[in-house]
């Protein structure tokens, strides 16, 4: 089993927009804005359609993260570690 550090607060990561270098919010998953019940559905096939069809394998979770500054976004895919 594979489960995401980010997701489950065992380590937070700080990333900096690429525009104005600011730091960026942690704006959750990126499958959790695919639809109204997509936090609610089985996260290995919401892998699938998140944009990187190669996820599942590397064991990947993709995060969105936005800018307060500059309003940019930005996806960051986060190693997920085995339990």
């Amino acid at each position: 089993m594979f489960v995401c550090p980010l997701c489950n607060g065992l380590q937070t990561i700080v990333v900096h927009c690429p525009a104005c270098n600011w730091e960026m919010k942690e704006q959750g998953r990126v499958v959790d804005y695919l639809d109204d019940y997509s936090p609610y559905l089985d996260d290995e096939g919401l892998k699938l359609v998140d944009g990187d069809q190669n996820s599942s394998e590397e064991h990947e979770c993709v995060h969105l993260y936005q800018c307060t500054k500059c309003d940019r976004d930005r996806h960051v895919s986060i190693n997920e570690l085995h339990r």
